[in-house]
């Protein structure tokens, strides 16, 4: 029988449960706020790291373009926004963790600042793959296949959109070891079954490789391997971790009386 410090919070009313996420999103938002407004006196310099890759596959000389009349301000700005958004990621899935740990176990609670750090810590590994790694490889193989005739300029919007979606998904992609371990510790999968899952894990990384890459192999590939490492990096961790049975027994032993 467990003890009532391992039980979950009693339940609440559903008004209760929109109250309280309202107030983890104002907290949040204000975090991203207040270390968003003193980087806005930066945001040229965040932009120009940001574009550097670009220009080191141009031609000498070349330069990113502005078509609409706002965007050298807008640009800069989302820009700026997305960095102070990543700034104050590890607070924000704080106050995520903290809407839904009233619901878990002590045990379950335990797992709140690694599974944090780790998150963190991955997605900004992806990103940083993508930003050094990735951009060097895809940019120069696109710029390459332009004509000698075509002078290539690409608008600073889409150069956004495009970088944009490329950190989300290599970030996305990093997450897998946290995903698989979490997978094997709540016992939804087991290492078996991740094992037996590997054909369809490495069809699926160039399924998601081909949707969230350019239409290039290389791209792909530089997507695609990484993601299918990290899954067997997962696998190898979660056998460290344990199953849901090591949590159990962590519970009880802190419930046990002494």
């Amino acid at each position: 029988m467990q003890d009532a410090s391992e039980q979950p919070a009693p339940e609440q009313s559903f008004l209760s449960h929109l109250v309280e996420l309202r107030t983890r999103i104002v907290r949040a938002s204000i975090a991203i706020i207040v270390i968003f407004i003193p980087m806005t006196f930066f945001m040229q310099q965040i932009f120009d790291f940001l574009s550097r890759p670009m220009l080191a596959a141009l031609p000498t000389g070349a330069k990113l373009i502005a078509t609409g009349v706002i965007t050298p301000f807008m640009v800069p700005l989302k820009v700026t926004l997305f960095a102070a958004f990543l700034i104050a990621l590890p607070y924000v899935l704080w106050q995520v963790w903290a809407f839904v740990a009233p619901g878990l176990y002590r045990h379950e609670k335990r797992l709140a600042a690694p599974l944090i750090a780790s998150s963190v810590l991955m997605f900004f590994a992806g990103m940083a793959y993508c930003y050094f790694v990735v951009f060097g490889f895809v940019f120069k193989f696109i710029a390459g296949f332009a004509p000698a005739s075509v002078s290539v300029s690409p608008d600073i919007e889409a150069y956004f959109s495009f970088v944009m979606g490329l950190f989300i998904a290599f970030g996305l992609t990093f997450e897998v070891p946290i995903v698989v371990v979490l997978l094997v510790r709540t016992g939804i999968a087991s290492i078996e079954k991740l094992k037996k899952a590997r054909p369809y894990v490495v069809v699926g990384a160039f399924v998601v490789a081909a949707i969230f890459t350019p239409p290039d192999v290389l791209s792909q590939l530089l997507l695609a391997i990484p993601l299918v490492i990290l899954y067997e990096l997962g696998i190898v961790i979660a056998r460290f971790v344990g199953g849901p049975k090591v949590a159990e027994e962590a519970g009880s032993q802190e419930a046990s009386p002494t």
